[in-house]
């Protein structure tokens, strides 16, 4: 057996010790490689960026659907009924010893009093904010 055989890495590169930052020792903070490889590249002509993620559109400007789609109905009455089953206040009348937390949140659903708002993000980066009770929920 050789001393190679003894100090084989078994295929896994050592990164101990490799740092992708620099100590800042004037504002005691690390500043990173990767900014500076983004601002590289923001510099460059041939590079499209883009830096306006996250802008909300407006109300009159949506295009998404009006419809609650069976993706964000399903996730919007999990969550309800969570809340509602860490004793979150209910926004329906009950009758005597419903307890179920997603009937309650089903109900809410149906009377849509679901104080919950669904963020749609768009290719763009942009994002539509819709109240439940701004769209329309289909009967499935």
């Amino acid at each position: 057996m050789s001393d190679d055989d003894n100090n084989s890495d078994n295929g896994f590169e050592d990164t101990q010790g490799v740092d992708d930052g620099q100590y800042d020792s004037d504002n005691g903070s690390m500043t990173s490689n990767h900014d500076n490889n983004n601002d590289q590249l923001n510099n460059d002509p041939h590079v499209d960026v883009i830096t306006d993620s996250g802008r909300h559109v407006p109300k009159a400007d949506r295009i998404t659907t009006k419809f609650l789609t069976k993706y964000e109905r399903a996730r919007v009455l999990g969550t309800r009924a969570l809340q509602i089953s860490m004793n979150a206040p209910v926004c329906v009348e009950l009758a005597p010893g419903e307890t179920d937390p997603l009937k309650i949140a089903m109900k809410e659903l149906q009377e849509q009093k679901i104080p919950i708002i669904i963020r749609r993000y768009l290719p763009s980066g942009a994002h539509e904010d819709w109240a439940v009770n701004e769209l329309t929920i289909s009967d499935n």
